[in-house]
């Protein structure tokens, strides 16, 4: 079979993606044996990949100097500083930190000058042979259930969610879309396979769709009536990457997944409906549900054709278009039409589509990749796309075609004649010749303020002393002179002699300068007004010159005022062409929107479905299931504000309330709900899980009981032996015998949440221990375990992250590797680690924990130095505090609730500062911090000036409370470091006030601004008085990770080019 050559590039790129290969031959090879076949293709390329030699586990921890001093090269064996991890050998293990530090420490200190696309490749070589050697390893345990059943509890009728098994959040996404179709969930709860599926199924699809129908049935049945917060959707995942046939670590595309689910389910209601018909033609369920049809009207080489076709999700490109609307005008017009539309026709090519029959369920496919051929690889387009909660399809439609297509006309005409007035427009606000351009208005007004500005008598660089070094940084500075010193001048040099009566002022303008820049002895004070003015003028060329401007300059006004409002409502004409009620007959409501966060070759997907019985919009992420709002859904899924988008919308015919409405019971006429609507047999399934859920529920409440008891005797038999033996107690164990206490890291701020986090990680890298290792026994399994975890935690401090992802906060191991902490110090801290006491649920984490207590009681007092190891922990400590009050301080200011931040913000900036002395991964980016902290004292600045210039006696008391407690106390602090922004910031912010001196004002707010000027121009950067640290508020390490992403991603690049 012959592929086209662009759906063959397309299938390319998929490969790519999926299997990670490279290797253009070998994808095309793939797909000329599957004959075009992307299931086969893959299958092909992953057993072939599977023959190749694998690398050795033992050289997991190895890692080679790249370009990039991030990344790390996997499985080179060439390296002779290899170690035997194997082994049980608590040395090699410290032999491999040391190993990997020095290794690490090179790749920071070593500067980028390998060629960067040398870099680029050995990372990808990483990520195939990491790929390829995926392929042996067994299935990871992704979710550990709390063993606290209670915990797992559904809660009334909430939404039930769904276990991520193993990279399946597509899965999770997809289902609860259709599953809160309720048309869609009846169909597949009443399914009822043929009569015939009790004999030998005929053929493959029958043998694979069946088997899955029973599972999606039973999979839905526990979403209705379970009593467990959420469900293991395991056996019909597994069924359907059997069908994928890639590895088990491989990111599903959610698009994919859709097309397949969908195919087997016409498949198997196809089944059906061949069995039931009687003489009339089988009717489909799912294709009546999901598929429409549209007209393909065109000319090819001149000649004119008509096609229908089916479709089921419809594509649509991002790419250069800002909404829904513009997606599908785009897509429903391919190549040059105006040939259909004219008398004759020439030999173009182009097409339209029209929709002649809309499916009750509409699914739009937003394409967001795109192949960079550079970089031979898929990248995530992240542009905004808005769309609406109503979409209203009567403009596609075929029976529209005529009002369509004059309507499109109009509208292109409309933007013709839009281009021509933005244009126009463009240059009234661009004006001028040169690389800078101005709106005209400002320029006349800026000459009408040149021409009116009082003349001077001396040229602006007669009265300097040349003998000044520049800048006045070196030497001995003049002072000002005073008034009396003016008063003695010479004529000839205190007036201009041709001005006549405007030197006066202008000599008086310039006795009041010496209070401009109060703060620094650096510079020298001006003694020149403050704009440039003309030499000579007389009053009959001021008064010719300044008719002329202020005439022109109101004509460009109005003409500028013209041209906006000409745009302004031409836009609204184009917005309204299609709001009158003829073309509003078609609505489709906004049903789901599935997510995707992250990049083309990997990420999450979660997906907001509108509940329209609560009238709100529900968040589907894995099993967390939780209300939100169209806010919090534009916010994640538009694009644009970081790397999440909306990847598929589901919109539902808004004239068909079937397809969410509940059942009614026939006899009763009352809604049927919870257990009630499930058919005989899936009521059983459902009821026996509930009775195992009950059944352990009832386990969990036993053991606790015996627990308790048992450890209340514990405690008398305890106070018994006291009380028998009082001298006991003077026999102190040996200092190696003392319970190990966690570190405090572990669990702050939040110690349930921050626990549970840890706790996590401890077991799943003892998960995969136990997987990849033949040796079981606790020791090697902890050994193996502590490896998986240090190799994990290795690759996060090496990898280059974008701002949004400090992988620090996530694990304190993270920042001892990029600090260079001692190896003894991160052996410490790894088993401390694995011996916390809440692994202790199941048998194999409990002597796993049992082992690793031991080993840390086994560590003699000069093989760590507990000093030492205090003091990183305590940095750590530090570190997330800094954190806290960055975070909360950035929040506040994006809130503009500047009084609030501005605490956090000077604290987060001297504590980050201490952090930073002793290293340059020890803290934040000190840049960002700066500028936030002088932003939010001018913001603040701002705010009280503009209080004390109301006058109002309420606000100008508030605006100095400000300034004095706030503002004033913190000014030493931007002085005391001498840098040229904060020094400027502190002009600034001075200058503000300094320019009231002189102007009209009740003599109250005189007396107010003479005793607060004092404070303010006060040069000293002693610190006299300052607020305690704001209090800090509870995150728990996930909590801390997602506002600090959040924010980082709001704030953008970090400012450089200054205010």
């Amino acid at each position: 079979m012959m592929v086209p050559q662009n759906h063959q590039q397309t299938l390319l790129n998929q490969l790519r993606e999926i299997t990670g290969t490279t290797d253009i031959q070998l994808l095309q090879q793939a797909l000329q044996v599957s004959n075009g076949d992307l299931a086969e293709a893959v299958a092909f390329l992953t057993e072939k990949n599977a023959k190749v030699p694998q690398q050795d586990e033992t050289t997991y921890y190895q890692t080679s100097q790249v370009a990039s001093d991030r990344y790390i090269s996997v499985g080179s064996q060439a390296d002779t500083n290899v170690i035997d991890l194997t082994g049980d050998d608590k040395d090699d293990l410290q032999r491999a930190i040391a190993l990997s530090l020095e290794e690490s420490s090179r790749a920071f200190r070593e500067t980028g000058i390998t060629d960067e696309e040398q870099a680029i490749s050995r990372v990808l070589e990483a990520s195939i042979a990491e790929n390829k050697a995926s392929l042996k390893r067994t299935h990871t345990e992704v979710w550990s259930d709390s063993p606290n059943p209670h915990d797992r509890k559904r809660i009334d009728n909430c939404p039930v969610g769904l276990k991520n098994v193993g990279n399946t959040c597509w899965f999770s996404a997809v289902i609860q879309s259709l599953f809160n179709l309720l048309e869609f969930q009846r169909l597949v709860l009443n399914y009822s396979p043929p009569a015939r599926v009790h004999d030998l199924p005929r053929n493959q699809k029958e043998h694979r769709n069946l088997p899955f129908m029973q599972e999606l049935r039973n999979l839905f049945s526990l979403m209705v009536g379970s009593k467990r917060k959420y469900v293991d959707p395991s056996r019909a995942v597994e069924i359907l990457k059997d069908a994928f046939k890639s590895t088990e670590s491989q990111q599903q595309d959610v698009s994919e997944f859709t097309h397949k689910l969908l195919d087997w389910l016409e498949d198997a209601f196809q089944m059906k409906a061949e069995e039931d018909r009687e003489g009339e033609k089988p009717k489909n369920p799912m294709v009546e549900l999901f598929y429409g049809r549209f007209l393909a009207v065109g000319v090819l080489e001149g000649k004119k054709f008509e096609n229908t076709e089916m479709f089921g999700q419809y594509p649509l490109q991002v790419n250069g278009f800002k909404d829904l609307h513009e997606c599908l005008e785009a897509a429903m017009i391919e190549g040059e039409i105006e040939s259909l539309h004219s008398a004759e026709n020439s030999a173009r090519s182009g097409q339209e589509h029209w929709f002649t029959e809309l499916p009750p369920v509409l699914t739009f496919e937003l394409s967001r990749f795109e192949f960079n051929q550079a970089l031979g690889r898929p990248e995530k387009i992240h542009n905004k796309l808005e769309f609406p909660s109503m979409l209203y399809m009567d403009r596609y439609m075929d029976r529209n075609r005529e009002i369509t297509r004059i309507k499109r006309e109009e509208i292109r005409r409309l933007k013709e004649h839009l281009t021509v007035l933005q244009q126009r427009l463009e240059r009234y606000l661009s004006y001028g010749s040169g690389p800078k351009r101005f709106p005209l208005a400002d320029v006349l007004q800026y000459a009408m303020e040149f021409a009116s500005s009082k003349p001077v008598c001396t040229s602006p660089v007669e009265d300097i002393d040349s003998s000044a070094p520049p800048g006045g940084t070196t030497g001995q500075q003049l002072p000002p002179p005073s008034t009396a010193d003016q008063d003695t001048l010479p004529p000839q040099e205190s007036s201009c002699p041709a001005s006549g009566p405007t030197a006066a002022p202008a000599a008086a303008q310039q006795q009041r300068v010496p209070i401009h820049k109060p703060f620094t002895q650096s510079r020298l004070p001006p003694d020149l007004p403050m704009h440039p003015a003309p030499r000579h003028i007389t009053e009959e060329e001021l008064r010719v010159l300044e008719g002329c401007l202020h005439r022109w300059r109101s004509e460009v006004e109005n003409d500028t005022r013209d041209l906006q409002g000409s745009i302004t409502r031409i836009h609204r004409t184009i917005e309204l062409m299609y709001s009158d009620k003829s073309m509003m007959q078609v609505p489709y409501r906004l049903h789901a929107v599935l997510v995707h966060e992250g990049q083309a070759n990997a990420g999450h997907y979660w997906a907001y479905i509108y509940d329209p019985h609560q009238r709100c919009w529900m968040k589907y992420n894995d099993i967390s299931v939780t209300k939100s709002s169209w806010e919090e859904l534009v916010r994640d899924s538009f694009g644009g504000y970081r790397n999440a988008s909306a990847y598929c919308l589901m919109y539902i015919n808004d004239k068909k309330p079937f397809l969410i409405e509940e059942e009614f019971d026939k006899e009763t006429g009352q809604i049927l709900s919870g257990m009630d609507k499930l058919p005989p047999d899936l009521k059983q399934y459902v009821k026996e899980d509930n009775e195992l859920f009950d059944k352990e529920i009832e386990e969990w409440d036993t053991l606790q009981t015996r627990k308790a008891q048992q450890e209340k005797l514990a405690l008398t038999a305890a106070a018994a032996t006291a009380a028998a033996s009082p001298m006991s107690i003077e026999c102190s164990p040996p200092d190696n015998t003392v319970p190990q206490q966690d570190p405090e890291y572990m669990e702050q701020p939040s110690p349930t949440n921050d626990s549970k986090h840890l706790q996590e990680d401890t077991e799943r890298a003892i998960s995969r221990a136990a997987a990849e290792q033949e040796d079981r026994s606790p020791e090697a399994l902890l050994n193996a375990a502590i490896k998986l975890e240090y190799a994990r935690l290795l690759r996060f401090a090496q990898e280059d992250t974008t701002p949004e992802n400090d992988y620090r906060l996530q694990h304190i191991i993270v920042y001892f590797i990029q600090n260079q902490a001692p190896k003894k110090i991160l052996e410490r801290t790894l088993l401390t680690q694995f011996a916390d006491r809440n692994l202790a649920f199941d048998e194999r984490c409990k002597s796993i924990m049992n082992v690793a207590r031991a080993k840390l009681d086994l560590i003699k007092p000069e093989e760590v130095n507990m000093d030492e190891y205090e003091i990183w922990h305590q940095d750590y400590r530090n570190f997330r505090e800094t954190t806290i009050y960055m975070v909360t301080g950035l929040e506040l200011f994006q809130k503009t609730s500047y009084v609030e931040a501005l605490m956090y913000l000077i604290y987060s900036y001297q504590y980050n500062k201490e952090l930073l002395s002793k290293g340059l991964y020890r803290g934040h980016d000190e840049e960002l911090l700066g500028h936030y902290r002088r932003e939010c004292l001018l913001k603040l600045n701002e705010q009280a000036a503009t209080m004390f210039e109301s006058g109002e006696e309420p606000e100008v008391t508030t605006g100095l409370g400000i300034m004095n407690e706030l503002v004033v106390p913190c000014i030493p602090l931007l002085l005391v470091h001498d840098t040229e922004k904060d020094l400027l910031a502190v002009e600034d912010m001075r200058n503000r006030w300094c320019s009231y001196l002189g102007q009209e004002m009740e003599s109250n707010l005189q007396e107010k601004l003479t005793d607060f000027l004092p404070k303010l121009l006060d040069c000293s950067t002693e610190i006299k008085s300052f607020h305690d640290p704001p209090k800090l508020p509870l995150y728990s390490t996930l909590e801390l990770c997602e506002r600090f992403s959040r924010i980082m991603a709001a704030l953008g690049r970090v400012p450089t080019a200054g205010r």
